[in-house]
């Protein structure tokens, strides 16, 4: 008799029973799917729906502080079309992110963190992954966010899609973890793909704990087997879809970022 079958059942017995904390659940820019992204109202709310981790953005205003905003202008979430770095803390701080756009009149009143409040969210057991959005320049004063920070190593995590960034990061912060952030688009001269084995390389190159990668990247166990055999983690960014989040768990994913935490581990829970 083949012993496929039995195999197969193996396979499909562990992809159904697979535990719903065997993957880190990260809430990106806080739960930004029922508060402003990037707000303490939305990363305070990611940790009450029980992320293991917050996510967040971070560039540098005009007078050289940690300011905790995705884009590089204040346009899309507050409609003010000038840069972040053109204005001061003070500047930022007045400009009410809480109640534009799509959060117009639901209660909510929020401006620009800094990085130090936003760090001081962070609960016990729980992380905060910061994605450095500008360049090296940023060290210094996230470098005087860390230390006025009481979170231990093993609960900051540093991600960026810039290599070099990503490469003198971990020279400078050897104790944090450092994950490269890597799209999934094709090369507009070449028409071709990312190449995971490029990507592997390229970061043990930069001497960085692991690769982040957006989740239409066809990982199956396989690829995932091959970053980690080569002393990587693995985490993708920003899945919301159950049934995919679920495959990657069960492929053997570290994290997962999403923009309902506590919705996306619910529905992990009950899809079994």
């Amino acid at each position: 008799m083949s012993i496929f079958p039995k195999a197969a059942a193996f396979l499909l017995s562990g992809f159904f029973c697979v535990s719903p904390h065997a993957a880190e659940i990260i809430a990106h820019r806080g739960a930004s799917a029922d508060a402003p992204e990037n707000t303490v109202a939305a990363l305070r709310l990611g940790y009450e729906q029980g992320a293991d981790g917050g996510e967040l953005d971070v560039h540098l205003s005009k007078d050289g502080k940690a300011v905790v905003i995705h884009d590089a202008d204040t346009r899309r979430v507050a409609g003010v079309e000038r840069k972040v770095v053109d204005q001061t803390l003070d500047e930022l701080r007045r400009i009410d992110v809480g109640g534009f756009g799509d959060w117009k009149g639901k209660g909510f009143s929020e401006k620009l963190p800094t990085l130090d409040q936003c760090l001081a969210l962070v609960p016990r057991g729980k992380k905060m992954f910061i994605e450095i959005k500008s360049r090296n320049e940023t060290l210094p004063a996230l470098d005087e966010s860390l230390k006025r920070s009481k979170l231990s190593p093993d609960q900051t995590v540093i991600i960026t899609f810039h290599h070099e960034v990503a490469e003198a990061s971990k020279k400078k912060w050897p104790s944090l973890k450092v994950y490269w952030l890597h799209d999934y688009k094709q090369d507009r001269q070449t028409g071709q793909y990312p190449n995971l084995d490029d990507l592997i390389e390229r970061a043990k190159s930069a001497k960085v704990d692991g690769l982040n990668l957006n989740h239409n990247f066809p990982l199956d166990a396989a690829a995932i087997k091959k970053v980690h055999d080569a002393g990587l983690g693995c985490y993708v960014w920003t899945l919301d879809d159950p049934a995919k989040a679920k495959a990657l768990i069960a492929a053997g994913i570290d994290g997962i970022t999403t923009n309902r935490p506590g919705a996306l581990r619910r529905e992990i829970q009950a899809s079994k």
